[in-house]
């Protein structure tokens, strides 16, 4: 599965605005939009998105 499809599911599950997700994520609001628009991730940072969808509880990230 690629990255921006779980960031997709994410989002569906959590409800989270896509703006929300990308600032909280790696401290970029336009993350989403730009993966939407064909941005290509780096590794390190496909492992930050990744760990804050593990970790994420309801309301804040831990």
């Amino acid at each position: 599965m690629t990255t921006l499809r779980s960031i997709e599911i994410f989002l569906r599950r959590t409800g989270m605005a896509a703006t929300s997700f990308g600032r909280e994520s790696v401290r970029d609001p336009r993350l989403v939009h730009d993966l939407r628009k064909g941005r290509e991730l780096s590794e390190r940072m496909k492992r930050r998105i990744e760990h804050f969808m593990n970790i994420y509880k309801g309301g804040a990230a831990q």
